[in-house]
């Protein structure tokens, strides 16, 4: 039998309700088939390919981007805009974060999860914001199938927070929110001037220096029949940009010309994508694009999303220079950064894409 859906008393006092981890579930013996409440339907013609030349994720190189040549730097900034529009997704490579570091950051989350649940409790709250959190699936209270995934978020940025267990994981997730901010900040300036912006516009804009960062750790394992169940459904982030890392096993498929695209990660890349906030900056020029988190039946997937965006008290707005120059009107109202990722966290959310909820209705 599945473990049932009971309720549990947080460290803060408050009560939880509480689903089962999907590491307590996959750890199962008996487990041969999945719980009918985490049973997801996919459209059999919306399978992944990522052997499909025409569906590679473009490929930016960032040490071009921030120490080649004025001509290499201009042609690195083209690709990066042709990626924006293109894709909204793009490998970053030659980015100087060591991949040791990388691998000691998806072995730590690995070793939380492999914590005793009782270990893991004091960490489970159902506040948006709280600056560590872990739990199950998705938001349990309104969704009607759950995810085969558990997860820990924790607030890098603008106050770096941190576990204190596992042993090791608060220096290695000090030195690696660094690394990866940096590395954000380059591919932030690049986007500007991609845009055809100074480079420190969009930061600017945005609150960049107060602006939240986020290490969010999914934990996929092994799953008796993957084609039944679902890791992360299609969703958009809501930031600026996120930054991705995952172990050996893939899973993440992105929507590209209505196709689903199983992306074939090079290994010590980045995989980043465009968010909500960057979409409504644009007024649309540069999407955010669906995608989803598949799961396998041979081994444990770890991923690791850094999502990073404006400051919680900023509202982004289409920038004026871009609509002046287009002749556009904008095409969303604004709405801060902390209301924006509440709308995503709830009901309403379900019912449509957030984007939608901002969007100007013209006469």
């Amino acid at each position: 039998m599945a473990p049932t859906v009971t309720s549990m008393e947080a460290s803060n006092g408050h009560e939880v309700p509480k689903v089962a981890s999907i590491k307590t579930l996959a750890d199962s013996a008996s487990l041969t088939f999945i719980p009918s409440e985490y049973t997801y339907t996919k459209n059999p013609n919306e399978q992944g390919d990522a052997n499909d030349p025409e569906h590679s994720i473009p490929i930016i190189d960032f040490a071009l981007l921030t120490l080649g040549s004025p001509d290499q730097r201009a042609k690195v900034i083209q690709e990066l805009r042709r990626a924006c529009e293109e894709w909204g997704f793009f490998q970053v490579t030659n980015h100087g974060v060591p991949e040791s570091l990388m691998q000691s950051m998806i072995g730590a989350c690995h070793r939380f999860f492999d914590l005793p649940e009782e270990e893991k409790k004091e960490f489970q709250t159902r506040n948006l914001l709280d600056p560590i959190k872990c739990g199950t699936s998705f938001n349990v209270d309104i969704e009607k199938v759950h995810l085969w995934r558990d997860f820990l978020k924790v607030i890098a940025h603008p106050e770096f927070n941190s576990l204190y267990k596992p042993a090791g994981y608060s220096e290695v997730s000090l030195e690696f929110s660094k690394r990866t901010r940096e590395v954000a900040t380059e591919i932030l300036k690049g986007i500007s001037e991609s845009l055809g912006l100074e480079a420190d516009y969009i930061a600017k804009a945005t609150n960049w220096d107060r602006g939240l960062q986020i290490l969010a750790a999914n934990y996929y394992p092994a799953c008796p029949q993957p084609d039944k169940a679902i890791g992360l459904p299609p969703h958009t982030d809501h930031g600026l940009v996120t930054l991705l890392i995952q172990n050996e096993m893939g899973g993440l498929e992105v929507k590209h010309k209505d196709q689903w695209v199983l992306v074939n990660a090079a290994p010590g890349a980045f995989i980043v994508n465009i968010g909500d906030q960057m979409q409504i900056l644009t007024n649309d020029k540069y999407k955010s694009i669906w995608h989803r988190a598949v799961v396998n039946n041979k081994a444990t997937r770890i991923s690791i999303a850094v999502p990073h965006g404006p400051s919680l008290d900023t509202p982004a707005l289409p920038i004026p220079e871009l609509l002046e120059r287009g002749g556009q009107a904008p095409k969303y109202i604004g709405m801060t950064y902390e209301k924006f990722m509440e709308l995503q966290a709830s009901p309403a959310a379900l019912t449509k894409p957030c984007l939608d909820h901002l969007r100007v209705k013209h006469n």
